[in-house]
């Protein structure tokens, strides 16, 4: 009987590590099949509530619900073997009190197998984010823009771009790494200010229209590779699929109209009767 060595997965603890290290790369996967891919070559994996935007078409993560977030983690944990993954707590699923936010964890880590969450906010989430920690949880915070307060903002814009905004947005960091986030993501802040904070702090943080200083980066998957019809300014595009797909579904389609799909060599013929 052969006996095979299990691959071991990244952990949180692995990430906190890697602090001024080599960078860290993140992308989103919401799929089974896009995490294989995903997962050969990169560290995280985040299963983001931006699922919400790039899966249902909404125009903002705010109806994203604790249900959705766990089916998707399930197929990403299920596609995934090496990479730590890590499963956004949706807007209403932990602000509440930090007794709602360990239950709706506990929920994601049991239901998804999956190695840490992410939640949004600063110094107002401390309490929750040691809270969680305390107990077994492991955090990934998330400071600057912040999504799922689109409401509250008003718009998408990034923060930090005069500097006598800053001071909030290094005590929000402040206080997530004090709190006990193993890392946590800079989203659309100002480059020198992530640069400072990435500095100042002791743990990873990942920027996503932040600094290339930080100790590593994040992207949604479907923006990078040309599949969103709209992209951040902080978005490289790293392929185009989004033309090669429509170009191979016309194809598609002219040939059934056609009569030129299905070939002979695409249907099954009868079986020859033995004498």
């Amino acid at each position: 009987m052969s006996v095979q060595s299990a691959i071991r997965r990244r952990t949180a603890p692995d990430i906190r590590a890697r602090k001024n290290g080599d960078p860290i790369v993140m992308l989103t996967s919401y799929h089974a099949h896009t995490a294989a891919l995903v997962d050969r070559h990169c560290d995280v994996i985040l299963v983001g509530d931006s699922l919400g935007n790039v899966m249902h078409g909404f125009e903002t993560t705010v109806p994203v619900t604790l249900d959705m977030m766990i089916l998707q983690g399930r197929a990403v944990m299920r596609g995934s073997q090496q990479a730590l993954v890590v499963v956004d707590m949706p807007f209403g699923s932990y602000e509440a009190s930090k007794e709602q936010a360990f239950h709706s964890a506990v929920r994601i880590l049991k239901e998804t197998l999956c190695g840490a969450v992410k939640l949004e906010g600063g110094v107002k989430m401390a309490e929750t984010i040691a809270f969680l920690t305390a107990r077994g949880v492991p955090v990934m915070g998330h400071v600057g823009l912040t999504p799922q307060s689109i409401n509250t903002l008003g718009s998408f814009r990034a923060q930090g771009r005069e500097e006598g905004t800053w001071q909030p947005i290094e005590d929000d960091a402040r206080a997530v790494a004090e709190a006990g986030a193993f890392s946590m993501v800079i989203e659309a802040v100002a480059e020198p200010l992530a640069r400072k904070i990435t500095e100042t702090v002791a743990i990873p943080t990942i920027g996503i229209g932040a600094s290339p200083a930080c100790d590593g980066q994040v992207l949604v998957l479907e923006d990078m590779l040309g599949l969103s019809p709209r992209a951040p300014k902080f978005v490289r595009r790293y392929g185009q699929l989004g033309p090669m797909i429509e170009a191979a579904i016309e194809g598609y389609a002219r040939d059934v109209r056609s009569r030129a799909f299905p070939g002979p060599e695409h249907v099954y013929a009868m079986k020859s009767k033995r004498d």
